[in-house]
């Protein structure tokens, strides 16, 4: 009768003995394997020649009386994912980072000692094998084994195939596990890849300068958010962790790096949802003698051409909505937007208490902190009415001048300033400015970011006095941006949590953490 070495059942499935006795399996086998002078970890490399997609894609059927040293001879190496024993045969699939490919292996092939060894490799373990290609009689491309090397233990089961690992959260929490046994969820990691490489060369051949800025600051500015805070024990200080990258950036500007980038991780002590994890990546980039717009068309220009080369489409389907990415998106003032989706003409309000006035009876509040003006009660209600009616590639344009301190004030408007945020499906993507390059006007914003932290806002900006400095040796009009990395990739890869496009979310600790 045919022997069956089958994938174990899934782990969450069995009782904690039946699992322990199957962990103590797999070790007294690697046990064995070392008393016997054959530990695989002992192995440090293999000839790894070939891969599955590849062999696959440019097999070549032959005739049967053709003699097996005239088939294409592959060296190859992966993990284990099935194996099915059948006396002196077996098949077993061997999965690499291309794809996976089917294995046969004959006792009389690879010899009988070292095919007993083989029947005892587990699901999971990693082989390296030698042989040639050739097409069995069920029609699969398969690789006839004449040697196989057992070059790492599998000592943990993996999950069982045809259930997978289902729970979301144990999957965040072992990607590596996740990517085993759900290979599909690799594509939203290779897309992030590509979209970055493709960022990263538009804005090359557009002549900006990458850098890289301290992830530790003395002062956490450049953005509103509440920063994680660490010690430097060395210098005895408290440090931020850096909630943007922007001061940084400008002061290269100032210095006369007239186009800079920089594509890095962002810390912020807030809130977890599927649009928001404490750790995130964004781009942040700044032209001198450029304003908004040339950033809005470098938004644009971003995600639509990373859509074409690496979707092949303008259209995708994100958060159950049909978006259109085809190039010419739609810009609207944040006056505009409010009159339109909320019913509220601030173009005709002049009164701070009028304005607060007019918000309230649509049902909005300022936030306690809020001055109580015309400029925050327009923001407020964009936030709150209009912002969850923008599906389409929207730029909403001139925000109030108390919610954009680092941003210039319009010539036409000084209560607005030339600031866009990008929206696709009700969520913001990017966020720019014509910035702010009068050092007199920024120290009388920071003053007014202090008095409103003083009144228990945690999330406004800090004083910087350097960045004042710098700016006081002439910083040339501006245009700079920032781009949310992990939810453009969420919108290429139509993935509705942003922990499904970040290789390792932050996650609470488990009771039994370490």
């Amino acid at each position: 009768m045919a022997q069956m070495n089958q994938t174990p059942a899934p782990a969450e499935e069995m009782t904690q003995q039946e699992y322990s006795e199957l962990v103590a399996v797999r070790r007294q086998k690697l046990a064995d394997l070392q008393q016997a002078g054959k530990d695989p970890f002992h192995i440090t490399s293999w000839p790894q020649a070939d891969f599955a997609a590849e062999v696959k894609e440019n097999f070549q059927d032959l005739p049967e009386d053709v003699a097996p040293e005239d088939h294409r001879q592959v060296c190859m190496a992966g993990r284990m994912m099935s194996k099915r024993v059948m006396g002196k045969a077996s098949f077993a699939d061997l999965r690499d980072t291309t794809g996976t490919i089917q294995m046969y292996v004959k006792r009389d092939d690879v010899g009988a000692d070292v095919y007993q060894e083989f029947k005892k490799f587990d699901i999971g373990d990693i082989v390296g094998v030698r042989g040639f290609v050739f097409r069995t009689k069920m029609g699969e491309i398969s690789v006839h084994v004449t040697e196989v090397v057992l070059l790492s233990k599998s000592l943990l089961p993996l999950p069982e195939k045809f259930h997978g690992l289902k729970d979301q959260e144990t999957r965040y929490r072992q990607r590596y596990v996740d990517l085993i046994v759900n290979p599909e969820v690799r594509r939203a990691f290779e897309v992030r890849s590509r979209f970055i490489r493709y960022m990263r060369r538009y804005l090359d051949e557009r002549d900006y300068m990458e850098v890289e800025t301290p992830v530790l600051n003395t002062i956490a500015g450049g953005a509103a958010a509440r920063p994680f805070i660490t010690h430097h024990n060395t210098l005895d200080i408290d440090m931020y962790m850096r909630i943007a990258t922007e001061l940084p950036l400008k002061r290269l500007i100032i210095g006369g790096i007239d186009r800079v980038y920089e594509i890095g991780r962002i810390f912020r002590n807030e809130g977890m949802d599927p649009k928001h994890n404490p750790e995130f990546t964004t781009v942040e980039l700044y032209q001198a003698y450029a304003d908004f717009h040339t950033m809005m068309d470098i938004a644009e220009g971003i995600l639509t051409g990373a859509a074409r080369e690496i979707l092949g489409t303008y259209q995708v389907e994100w958060q159950g909505e049909q978006i259109d990415l085809t190039p010419g998106w739609r810009r609207l003032t944040m006056v505009d937007a409010v009159r339109e989706y909320a019913g509220v003409d601030f173009a005709a309000i002049t009164d701070d208490a009028e304005a607060v006035a007019a918000a309230k009876a649509i049902g909005v509040e300022l936030a306690d902190a809020a001055e109580k003006t015309w400029g925050n009660a327009l923001y407020a209600c964009f936030d709150q009415k209009v912002e969850e009616k923008l599906v389409q590639p929207t730029f909403i344009t001139m925000y109030p001048v108390e919610v954009s301190p680092l941003t210039k004030r319009s010539p036409e408007d000084p209560r607005l300033t030339e600031r866009f945020e990008l929206f696709i499906c009700r969520s913001e993507l990017a966020n720019a400015y014509s910035e702010l390059n009068d050092p007199i006007d920024q120290r009388l914003r920071f003053e007014k970011q202090v008095e409103q932290r003083e009144r228990g806002d945690e999330e406004t900006e800090m004083m910087d006095e350097d960045f004042l400095t710098a700016m006081e040796y002439g910083m040339p009009p501006t245009g700079g941006m920032g781009m949310g990395i992990d939810r453009c990739v969420m919108l290429l890869t139509g993935s509705t949590s942003i922990r499904d496009v970040i290789l390792f979310p932050t996650m609470k600790s488990l009771p039994n953490d370490k």
